[in-house]
């Protein structure tokens, strides 16, 4: 974990300067009598350390990203990975695909490959239970793109609030803050989806629901049966043809007058395993929302029926209990989103998160430069009209991360010893759903 001490100050009244000390002794051997001796040790002044980081995730199944925009390249290091599990490059090069840019007219013209090359924690094509380091090098750099960028701030991006940190930031391409660092979580998250789907049957998918003001209704979507073909089958990533079309053609509307939209990504995951997440803090959903909220233009998260369950009453929004042909308990509707008391119960996951316009657009905005004096900008470089035909597979790699995470955990607490065959059941067990009815 990346790590730096940001102060090291001696606590208040926990140790006493050099200074002080000698003229104490002194003090205090003045005092002293036949009958009466003081002693005083010298002890090292205590530190506190701050640790900072932010750019690792995860507990036991540990992700670090990497690297920025214009830099050499970027990646992760993933710890904590199961040994003994088959992992090539081409199974994390099949999302990488899906998020780099240059997809298509509708993303950044920004031509990368994103080879992906792992350089440690994999051997004979088995993981060894040791650190994998990934690394995907930058091979389309223009840095010269951002030279007013260094003086001006770009408006509703991180450029001011880096400075604000750090008092110093990379300028090209926005450095950490740009959706280039998200390479690292996509490559980690494709070695967590293979490994939940070899051992539950756990699959996540996400789409693009959402573009502008172009709104797939709910019903458009059956999550029991969505194939990743249907996902992939256009450029806009909605599983639905003529809503994708729609969808294009509002995207090609803002590119070609240098604007951006924003939109909505709705996730699904089937076959997670039940008893994922904790109470109070650590709840399933909570995990979730911090994975997703943390990816760059995120501006909304719902879970489950969301702010829209905020109209029903109780006795509308609530999931009823029932036992299936298999004597497992089920409930008819899923307005709860798979979870109850934030811990998994068997029942599809689906949540919903919001991205905002793409903040660098083509057009001359107000803004301030770092010295505080007020000019027009017109921002250049390549970037998205909209971004979320790309963040699809950015969602899917962070549910999966948690979603590791938490079996991980699970498993370690409540399976170390024999589970209880009378309410809880293997974790590695299929679960083959029906369709359920979600009025």
């Amino acid at each position: 974990m990346a790590s730096s001490s940001l102060s090291s100050k001696p606590f208040l009244g926990s140790a006493l300067s050099t200074e002080r000390l000698s003229g104490l002794c002194s003090d205090l051997r003045n005092l002293s009598s036949p009958s009466l001796h003081f002693s005083v040790c010298r002890r090292p002044a205590k530190k506190l350390q701050v640790q900072a980081a932010g750019s690792t995730f995860g507990n036991y199944f540990r992700v670090t990203t990497y690297g920025e925009s214009h830099g050499g390249g970027v990646g992760c290091v993933i710890d904590g990975v199961p040994p003994r599990r088959p992992l090539s490059e081409a199974d994390l090069q099949a999302d990488l695909d899906r998020r780099r840019p240059g997809q298509s007219r509708i993303t950044t013209p920004r031509k990368e490959t994103d080879t992906c090359k792992i350089l440690s924690g994999v051997q004979g094509g088995l993981t060894t239970g040791t650190p994998i380091h990934v690394f995907v090098p930058n091979t389309d750099q223009r840095g010269g793109d951002y030279d007013e960028m260094s003086i001006a701030y770009r408006p509703s991006h991180a450029d001011l609030t880096y400075d604000m940190k750090y008092g110093i930031r990379s300028v090209q391409g926005g450095g950490r803050s740009s959706a280039r660092e998200t390479i690292g979580r996509v490559a980690a998250g494709a070695v967590a989806k293979k490994i939940l789907k070899g051992f539950s049957g756990t699959e996540v998918f996400a789409y693009v629901s959402q573009v502008h003001k172009v709104v797939l209704p709910e019903d458009s979507v059956d999550h029991y049966t969505l194939a990743l073909d249907q996902i992939e089958s256009n450029i806009v990533r909605c599983p639905d043809p003529e809503y994708a079309e729609k969808m294009i053609a509002a995207i090609d509307a803002v590119r070609v007058r240098g604007e951006s939209i924003g939109g909505v990504v709705t996730c699904i995951v089937r076959n997670c395993p039940r008893g994922l997440g904790s109470p109070v803090f650590d709840k399933l959903e909570a995990e979730l929302a911090k994975a997703c909220m943390s990816l760059p233009a995120t501006k909304g998260f719902e879970f489950g029926s969301g702010f829209a369950g905020t109209f029903l009453t109780g006795s509308e929004h609530n999931d009823e209990f029932y036992v299936d042909e298999q004597g497992r308990v089920r409930t008819r509707t899923n307005r709860s989103g798979g979870t109850q008391g934030g811990i998994s119960n068997g029942e599809i996951i689906n949540m919903r998160i919001a991205f905002k316009p793409t903040a660098t657009i083509a057009r001359k905005q107000n803004t301030v430069t770092r010295d505080k004096k007020e000019t027009e900008l017109i921002a250049r470089g390549r970037h998205d009209p909209c971004v979320v035909p790309r963040a699809v597979p950015m969602v899917e790699a962070g549910v999966a991360l948690v979603l590791m995470d938490q079996l991980m955990a699970q498993y370690a607490q409540c399976h170390l010893f024999p589970f209880n065959p009378d309410v809880q059941e293997p974790l590695n067990e299929v679960n083959s759903l029906p369709t359920m009815s979600l009025s």
